[in-house]
């Protein structure tokens, strides 16, 4: 029940880190969208064995974190375990490709060890740009900006409904534990007699609350369409944020700003 109560409060923080007053929050959720969208494909596109390429693109989450008040170490703290899950992918690659690349201190450095942490670092710089958007705009104004981008508005309701349905489950999911736990005050655990029921139970409680949502958003004129007033029309005025993002990481993309920084002071 702790790691239950863990996740609510992670959503809960990501809520309350959307919802705060700051400049980055202010800005229209359709720039934010298309710049977190063009950095993941340009990080995609390294090549497999570009690693100094790929280190220049630190700078957009590194700028974003201070930028926005987000503390860095406290991200990499929460998103671990998904950090090991993207290097599980890319742990193989150094016993499939055995060519030599480079040596460095008499220790050769083949391309499955380069292409290993290229792989790992494409999928955390995606995961690090995906948690700022998420950290800095609401679900709903990532949902209204998928809309304007002409994205099909069933995905955008199920996007939207899957992440604010996720908390009721796990309440349920935490409600029916407690009320066992309450019954069988002597057992070590859950008995595996009982696992088919108990899941049987969080299932048909689900659904019975599933239906209570759908008959408020229905009661509240839902006809499935999202709607969302909150931010108005897109304000131009702001799109100085997803000009320069472009010009600069189309800059990082192209070129090798570190080298050339490194060659000039040398």
């Amino acid at each position: 029940m702790d790691k239950i109560s863990s996740a609510l409060e992670q959503i809960q923080i990501f809520d309350r880190l959307s919802r705060e007053d700051k400049w980055i929050n202010r800005i229209h959720p359709l720039f934010k969208v298309i710049v977190t969208f063009f950095y993941i494909l340009l990080v995609l596109s390294f090549d497999k064995y570009h690693i100094m390429g790929l280190f220049t693109m630190l700078v957009y989450p590194l700028i974003l974190f201070e930028l926005s008040g987000i503390s860095l170490f406290k991200t990499l703290y929460r998103l671990r375990f998904l950090f090991l899950f993207i290097s599980f992918f890319g742990v193989f690659n150094p016993f499939f490709d055995t060519k030599p690349l480079m040596v460095w201190n008499q220790i050769t450095i083949t391309g499955g060890v380069v292409s290993m942490i290229t792989l790992i670092g494409k999928g955390i710089l995606s995961l690090l740009a995906s948690y700022l958007l998420i950290a800095t705009t609401s679900i709903e104004g990532i949902c209204y900006a998928l809309r304007i981008m002409r994205v099909p508005k069933v995905l955008v309701t199920q996007i939207l409904l899957t992440y604010r349905y996720i908390p009721i489950f796990l309440l349920e999911v935490k409600y029916t534990l407690e009320a066992y736990s309450l019954k069988a005050l002597r057992a070590n655990g859950i008995h595996f007699k009982v696992w088919g029921s108990l899941v049987g139970l969080i299932l048909l409680r689900s659904i019975n609350r599933a239906y209570e949502v759908y008959q408020s958003m229905c009661l509240r004129g839902y006809r499935g369409e999202f709607y969302s007033i909150k931010y108005g029309r897109v304000l131009w005025i702001q799109s100085w944020y997803l000009i320069a993002w472009v010009i600069v990481l189309s800059l990082f993309r192209n070129y090798s700003i570190f080298e050339m920084i490194g060659d000039w002071f040398l």
